[in-house]
């Protein structure tokens, strides 16, 4: 006898939905760039293990960086000598996805971790259309008509917004988003080489056409943006105010001395 064409198999996987997580929102003072790479893994971990709800966690920078996807080439995508001559930081996050440049007061970055039944079944290109889907509904109501471009851009007509990356590890998926508030597109692009190589095939005269920035296409501080984000999570999906614990703290402290700072991981990729 055959199976019902209507009855799931035994095998399908089971979702979970957004409201049935206990959401919780960290938005606390600026952390170093190795701090911030350090917590993404260790509140990943905690969710994972269900010692931890799903969290969002919005990020607030003390320095520049300049943060390199998990398996980019390291000489590849940043020119060290800039990036010196202007105190900006190298570090290598656990997600793929390409090279960001941030600034304090100048990016707007989110991390959402959760169980992985969230997007369990899906691949890639649709866990991080899923996964946006939120702050694309936050940015309309703004007045930006923003959209998810395959694979992992937010864009608008006026030009790139953010970019993505994600990760599934420890039975939860990390999805962060860095989207662009200000920038200094001459400094972006004597620290990136990557940046240089899109400018020239594209035959594009000014990064600023190709990031176009939240700040130009609102008017808003960032700090109004940062809370439309927050609030239009918050009614669709529920989010009550956390904050990162002790243990958490002591985790990603010794992360850092282990492998966030180290020379061993930020060239892992020479």
């Amino acid at each position: 006898m055959s199976r019902s064409a209507d009855r799931p198999s035994e095998d399908a996987p089971v979702n979970s939905r957004w409201n049935e997580h206990d959401w919780r929102l960290i938005h606390t003072r600026a952390q170093s760039p190795t701090m911030h790479m350090a917590l993404d893994e260790v509140i990943t971990d905690e969710v994972g293990a269900g010692r931890r709800p799903a969290t969002l966690r919005v990020w607030e920078w003390a320095s520049p960086a300049v943060i390199i996807g998990r398996f980019q080439s390291l000489r590849n995508e940043v020119d060290a000598d800039a990036a010196r001559r202007h105190g900006i930081e190298v570090v290598r996050r656990i997600t793929g996805g390409g090279a960001m440049f941030v600034e304090p007061g100048n990016t707007i970055t989110y991390s959402l971790s959760a169980p992985e039944s969230l997007v369990k079944g899906m691949s890639f290109p649709e866990a991080y259309a899923f996964m946006d889907s939120w702050v694309l509904e936050a940015l309309r109501a703004l007045g930006i008509e923003a959209r998810y471009q395959p694979l992992n851009d937010i864009v608008s007509d006026a030009g790139k917004i953010g970019g993505a990356a994600q990760a599934r590890r420890s039975k939860a998926v990390l999805h962060h988003v860095t989207m662009s508030y200000d920038i200094d597109a001459d400094k972006m692009l004597q620290v990136l080489r990557i940046g240089r190589e899109k400018l020239s095939d594209k035959g594009v005269a000014s990064a600023a056409k190709r990031v176009d920035p939240l700040r130009s296409q609102t008017g808003l501080a960032r700090e109004a943006i940062i809370a439309r984000m927050v609030e239009t999570f918050r009614a669709s999906h529920g989010l009550s105010e956390d904050a990162i614990r002790p243990d958490e703290t002591a985790r990603a402290e010794a992360l850092i001395r282990e492998k966030f700072a180290t020379e061993a991981w930020t060239a892992i990729v020479p």
